[in-house]
């Protein structure tokens, strides 16, 4: 039978225990919270009385429920006090011997059958529960900040965890109107351990000049859809508090990719601690201010020395080649598109067609607008036909001797001075660009999936690409309404190299049996408010099409860490696929 909880300690009244407070006061719960001292106890106090004016500004609570809810909490200097709750939360600094000493003194104060929850975001819950003569009842409970309106919580168990306290700590956690998802005892969790090796990687890149740090943060926030860019985010988290939480994981995973950037350690030494301190990454206009006052707009280049681009030559017949006919005709320019045959060019221009009647009809285009655009898509079948143009994208195949082949082919009969690009998303750009006489005028232009639609585009420089050919990409890219970003000619450029290594670490995540598909995609949507969770993208993306990319990222860089998961290899075997085949990490 599931325990009945109605009065809850909570030790530790700082911003994190406050919000727990308030989230268990406004469930109806009777809560004894545990402060050092006064001082404390009135800091505390303070924070739920403004959390709960603001409640109250904001039309989510009356003054008589935002009476009621403070009458519910009372604060108090000793633990002594907790002797009849029924759970105690335990919220107080992250630090191991503290919360040992915490939970020691816990045990003797209250009953013998309270559970006892801490809401560490990293530390180990074994090595907190051994402090006690009841470690079969303690779990892991971690509250996302800030508490009041994030849904998340993640329910730690141990190896020696009584399986009936986990499951009344899930009831519990979903009688406060969260979303609680299970997993064993790990640094960082489910949300932690996959987010914080994304975050370091970003701040690694950064720290190579790889990419600015605007147009790292914008890669993932039009590429992604993720609500923030991984340096933003990392000012908002504290750059203090994600160089602990890293140096936790690596020191019990000794994972590379978990040991902190040597930048963050040297931007704490000099108090840079992003919003907190009013310097991170960006530079805010006050402490604690989301405001920032040195941004700059991204991918600033040159544009007066970019080379004129009226029409564009587009290669290939897929759903990408298309799609970018389509974004090019929308905005004025004649484009001739090229296909092997015939029959695939109409079926191309009729791709095209069927995409802008959708247009037509969302309304977000006019008939005679789409028409004109139309008009202005040229189907040839021969490469000549491309002599005059200004620009030209390849989107055949990912097979670099394909690619090759094109490129060795436009390097005959285009005009000189015109810009050749690959829309390729993982391979190397150098390569297409050798397969000419011309390095210089060759450029990665990698387009997001549907063209159309997605606003990012990456632009991609060789050691041998000539900055007017940059500057003329970036102005491209500009005239058709999308956002571009610069990088180096790397592997999985900037999204790709962020992106799979953290689907990866889920897959391994999933693998060790440490936590469900479901509980690892609820943790990072409702955790992290990603669009979408790791296997929900996996199976959308396509298993086959993520191993090669995660094959071409361990190639490349050699990282331990970037070998493919072997459970994505078997799945891929045994054809699951994803949602192309109807069976992936999930069935359809």
């Amino acid at each position: 039978m599931a325990r009945e909880i109605s009065t809850v300690g909570v030790v530790g009244l700082g911003t994190m225990g406050a919000g727990i407070a308030e989230v268990l006061a406004r469930s109806g719960l009777y809560v004894v919270a545990v402060e050092l001292d006064e001082a404390g106890v009135e800091r505390g106090l303070g924070h739920l009385r403004h959390s709960t004016e603001r409640a109250l500004a904001g039309g989510k609570l009356d003054e008589a429920g935002r009476e009621a809810l403070l009458g519910r909490i009372r604060a108090t200097t000793s633990l002594a006090d907790l002797s009849e709750v029924d759970l105690v939360i335990e919220a107080i600094p992250e630090n191991l011997a503290a919360k040992a000493e915490v939970f020691t003194q816990l045990d003797q104060v209250t009953r013998p059958d309270v559970v006892f929850a801490s809401n560490t975001s990293s530390l180990s819950i074994t090595e907190i529960g051994v402090h006690t003569a009841r470690p079969g009842k303690v779990v892991g409970m971690h509250f996302f900040n800030p508490a009041p309106v994030l849904k998340l919580v993640e329910v730690v168990r141990t190896v020696v965890t009584e399986p009936d306290v986990v499951s009344d700590v899930v009831e519990f956690a979903q009688r406060l109107g969260k979303s609680p998802v299970v997993m064993g005892d790990r640094a960082g969790f489910i949300a932690n351990a996959l987010l914080f090796g994304y975050l370091n990687h970003a701040v690694r890149m950064y720290e190579q000049r790889y990419a600015t740090r605007e147009d790292l943060d914008a890669a993932m926030r039009f590429g992604c859809g993720y609500p923030m860019g991984p340096l933003a985010l990392l000012d908002l988290i504290g750059l203090d508090t994600a160089y602990e939480i890293l140096d936790t994981m690596y020191h019990q995973s000794r994972n590379r990719l978990h040991a902190p950037a040597p930048l963050l350690k040297q931007m704490i030494t000099a108090g840079q601690l992003g919003r907190k301190s009013g310097h991170g990454f960006y530079a805010y206009d006050a402490p604690d201010s989301p405001v920032v006052v040195d941004s700059v707009a991204s991918s600033e280049v040159d544009s007066s020395t970019a080379r004129e681009v009226r029409s564009v030559g587009v290669i290939g017949t897929g759903t990408m080649a298309t799609g970018i006919a389509e974004v090019f005709a929308k905005r004025g320019f004649d484009v001739v598109l090229r296909a092997r045959s015939t029959e695939k060019a109409q079926a191309s221009v009729a791709k095209v067609k069927k995409s802008l009647d959708k247009a037509v009809v969302k309304g977000k285009l006019s008939e005679e607008d789409a028409a004109a655009a139309l008009a202005r898509i040229r189907p040839v079948t021969e490469f000549e036909e491309l002599a005059e143009v200004d620009l030209v994208v390849e989107a055949v195949a990912e097979e670099l001797s394909v690619k090759q082949a094109v490129f060795s082919a436009l390097d005959e009969v285009v005009r000189p001075g015109a810009v050749l690009a690959t829309t390729t998303s993982s391979l190397p750009v150098i390569e297409c660009a050798a397969a000419t006489s011309r390095p210089g005028d060759v450029v990665g232009l990698h387009f997001f999936n549907p063209a159309p639609v997605m606003k990012l585009v990456e632009v991609v420089s060789t050691i041998a690409t000539a900055p007017d050919v940059t500057a003329t990409a970036t102005a491209v890219c500009a005239a058709v309404g999308k956002h571009p970003v610069q990088c180096g000619d790397r592997a999985g450029f900037i999204v790709n190299a962020l992106l799979f290594p953290y689907l990866n670490d889920a897959v391994k995540m999933l693998e060790a049996h440490y936590a469900s598909a479901d509980d690892i995609d609820t943790a990072m949507k409702v955790g992290c408010g990603l669009p979408m969770g790791p296997f929900e993208l996996l199976d959308v993306v396509g298993l086959d099409v993520s191993l090669a990319i995660e094959r071409t990222l361990f190639n490349e860089f050699r990282e331990e860490g970037f070998a493919p998961a072997p459970l994505l290899e078997h799945l891929v075997t045994a054809g699951r696929l994803g949602r192309k085949t109807g069976k992936g990490f999930k069935d359809y």
